[in-house]
């Protein structure tokens, strides 16, 4: 049975007696309370982050012909948005309705009114009834899910809402120079806020916690899951993708220990083997 999608979320992030020992998927409904939701784009800078990235996300999509896109984890809106001025069609979905409502104030703001849907990766294609070019899942969010049959159930669903020749793009936090070598990020691409810090608390195999401390004093916590990217790649090509090309902090050649993030780019097309 599929758990039900909270629509009550509490004023205060909550981790018990024990923050380590929370370790569930569900739990990303109540990390993203109103208060941290308010003060994401000062983590995020939309400014900086457009510079660091560039185009890259929307060459990405524009090479494989793609037009149609279903952004997964649509956080605040920041690619939501990009793509909808860049002309391509979207529709934004999210398993917190706080990040949802902060979207489209977002986008309005900018003049474009996004298509919403509340819905859980697990059962995605429960809540979205149409096939999609490609599905983007950014923002380091496919961490949020702790458990290996989750992670499974999640790509599987993703790549069962893309066309035959779809492509999905999802990104993560490079874990593996975090566990192997105690690597600290950077946050020169993904998170350009200057006034925004965000250290990891406690990191192990299956568990990255971090702190996020905002220039007012306020401090907020997200436990996530460290994904290894050999493990992702894997895991990608279980569920039926044919070709995964991985980029490190948007660039295709990479020294494994450098990157804050990798970006996967996963084709779904069926190519026979001659």
């Amino acid at each position: 049975m599929q758990p039900p999608l909270r629509t009550e979320i509490p004023k205060h992030q909550d981790y018990g007696d024990d923050p380590l020992a929370v370790r569930e998927s569900e739990k990303y409904q109540e990390e993203y309370v109103e208060s941290f939701v308010d003060k994401w784009d000062e983590l995020i800078d939309w400014d900086g982050r457009a510079a660091a990235e560039g185009q890259f996300f929307i060459q990405q999509l524009r090479e494989r012909g793609a037009q149609k896109v279903l952004d997964v984890a649509t956080g605040t809106g920041y690619h939501s948005v990009q793509l909808l001025k860049a002309g391509f069609e979207v529709t934004s979905a999210d398993g917190s309705p706080v990040m949802l409502a902060k979207a489209f104030e977002n986008a309005r703001r900018q003049g474009h009114i996004l298509r919403t849907i509340h819905a859980d990766w697990r059962w995605l294609n429960r809540s979205v009834h149409d096939l999609y070019d490609a599905v983007i899942c950014l923002g380091n969010s496919f961490t949020h899910l702790h458990d290996d049959n989750d992670r499974r159930k999640a790509l599987a669903e993703f790549y069962a809402t893309l066309k035959h020749d779809g492509i999905l793009i999802l990104d993560q936090r490079n874990y593996d120079a975090l566990l192997d070598h105690q690597v600290q990020p950077t946050h020169n691409y993904y998170y350009c806020g200057d006034n925004v810090r965000a250290e990891p608390e406690h990191v192990d195999e299956s568990l990255a916690r971090f702190k996020y401390s905002f220039q007012d004093g306020s401090e907020f916590h997200l436990n996530m899951f460290p994904l290894r990217k050999r493990y992702v790649q894997g895991l990608m090509r279980e569920v039926g993708f044919q070709r995964v090309d991985t980029y490190g902090d948007f660039q295709e050649t990479y020294r494994e220990a450098e990157p804050d993030f990798f970006i996967h780019v996963a084709e779904k097309e069926y190519r026979e083997v001659s």
